[in-house]
C-alpha cells in the first residue's frame, strides 16, 4: 500500500520494471504553474519555474525580483502603474 500522500489520483504515475521481474510505481513530481502578472497575465521574468521544494533551496535573490511589486507585477504593468500614480498626485 502506498503511503497516504501518494494515494491521490492527481499524481502522475509511471510503471517501471524491477530487476526481479515485477513492476514498481514511480510518482512524478508536480511542477507549479508559471508565476504570472496579476494585471495582464504575462509570465513574470526573473523568477524560476521550479517545484516549491526546489524553490526553497534557492538563494533569496533568485526567488523574487527586488523592485516594487516584484513577483506580482511585470515590468510593463509596473511602469504604467507608476505613471498613473504620478499623474494623480
Amino acid at each position: 500500500m502506498p503511503r497516504p500522500s501518494k494515494r491521490t489520483r492527481s499524481k502522475k504515475r509511471s510503471y517501471k520494471a524491477l530487476p526481479g521481474g515485477g513492476k514498481g510505481v514511480h510518482y512524478k513530481r508536480e511542477i507549479s504553474a508559471l508565476p504570472r502578472c496579476y494585471l495582464c497575465g504575462q509570465p513574470l521574468a526573473g523568477i524560476s519555474h521550479l517545484p516549491t521544494s526546489e524553490v526553497r533551496k534557492l538563494n533569496r535573490s533568485k526567488r523574487r525580483v527586488w523592485r516594487l511589486y516584484g513577483g506580482q507585477l511585470c515590468h510593463n504593468c509596473l511602469k504604467k502603474a507608476l505613471r498613473q500614480a504620478t499623474r494623480t498626485l
